[in-house]
């Protein structure tokens, strides 16, 4: 008995030692700490969703998406060829145009009007704090962290592991300018080596203007955040994003509700919404959409034109993974939404109403 209990508080202690390490950030003190206490989203020790929002449906249990995730899970659930890709000139590419350049999953590219914005970029090949787990699919990392032009605004919506990520940060810190990200978030970002002047954080509808004609707004999102086994310490986020030519939706992560609506009418209409359309399931329909709903989102923030993210490199739900853009593409077309999916690395110019893709996934 007692080796029994020597070896599970081995365990505990390596566990916690290994927490310990950089890649699982920081966290919140002094003045930092004083404004996310004094956040009328921040209660009871934690940031909270604007409506109540279960992590699982009701009467679903760890064991059985465990058993699901092992033996259930769709057998497509990776592809079995390597994605197809475009490797793009982020340097050069339409010089002095407006454009976008998706890298797969939630990161992308966006210069506007001279400036150049990059949300939520993952180069390192795996989406967890375990390197051999949770890995990209082939093809799929074409772009590091070497293929970005100076940045100046790096966007982080919140802290998990497929949105921030350590190598990826660290690697471009040299070559940002500043960072606007959700309140407390900025702690994970000093402990790696930004300067606090560097930082922006923003509690939900409070708005920054970097630049003259750019400003973010940050907005709602229905999610929750963490690295480690706490959850909801720092504040997940979407952004409304207005540059001297374009308003843009930068979604984040987020379960359907009525704050797209809400956005909207106060922010909208919108020349392009960037929604969340993978890593669904019954199992947790409140903290990510189902393909459906990420159209519908569109129609709520009044968009143009949706891009569909958060597929395409990482399988963190249990679908196909071509499952989301099929839907999405069905449903974008019921709906009269149009609709951009560009293959990974390809050049989407901001300046155009129409634009052609080829369906890559087939």
């Amino acid at each position: 008995m007692l080796s029994v209990l020597a070896i599970i508080a081995l365990v505990i202690f390596a566990v916690r030692l290994f927490m310990q390490g950089a890649a699982f950030g920081g966290i919140a003190t002094d003045e930092r700490k004083e404004r996310m206490l004094l956040s009328p989203n921040y209660r009871n020790a934690a940031f909270r969703n604007q409506h109540l929002t279960p992590s699982l449906a009701k009467g679903v249990r760890f064991f059985r998406i465990l058993y699901t995730f092992f033996f259930r899970k769709d057998r497509n659930n990776r592809p079995l060829q390597p994605l197809p890709s475009i490797r793009t000139d982020l340097v050069h590419a339409n010089a002095g145009k407006d454009i976008l350049v998706w890298f797969g999953h939630s990161s992308y590219f966006i210069r506007a009007n001279g400036k150049t914005i990059l949300v939520d970029p993952v180069f390192s090949g795996h989406a967890s704090p375990l390197p051999f787990t949770t890995r990209s699919y082939a093809g799929s990392d074409v772009y590091t962290a070497d293929d970005m032009p100076p940045i100046d605004y790096l966007v982080i919506t919140h802290d998990h592991w497929d949105h921030l990520d350590y190598d990826t940060i660290t690697a471009l810190q040299p070559k940002v300018r500043q960072v606007i990200t959700g309140l407390g978030t900025g702690a994970h970002l000093e402990r790696w080596g930004y300067a606090a002047d560097m930082i922006r954080e923003l509690d939900w509808f409070e708005e920054y203007m970097p630049d003259t004609g750019f400003v973010f707004t940050a907005l709602p999102a229905r999610h929750f955040s963490g690295r480690g086994f706490t959850r909801n310490g720092f504040l997940w986020v979407s952004f409304a994003l207005t540059t001297p030519s374009h308003r843009i939706y930068l979604g984040g992560d987020s379960g359907y509700d009525t704050h797209f609506s809400e956005t909207g009418k106060q922010y909208g209409p919108f020349d392009l919404a960037i929604l969340e359309c993978g890593q669904y399931n019954t199992f947790w329909p409140y903290i990510h959409m189902q393909p459906e709903e990420t159209v519908q989102a569109a129609k709520d923030l009044r968009a143009k034109q949706l891009l569909p993210v958060h597929w395409a490199k990482f399988s963190l739900g249990l679908h196909a993974w071509d499952e989301p853009i099929k839907r999405v593409y069905t449903e974008a077309q019921r709906l009269q939404q149009s609709l951009l999916h560009p293959m990974i690395g390809e050049v989407v110019p901001l300046d155009k109403e129409e634009k052609t893709f080829s369906r890559w996934w087939e």
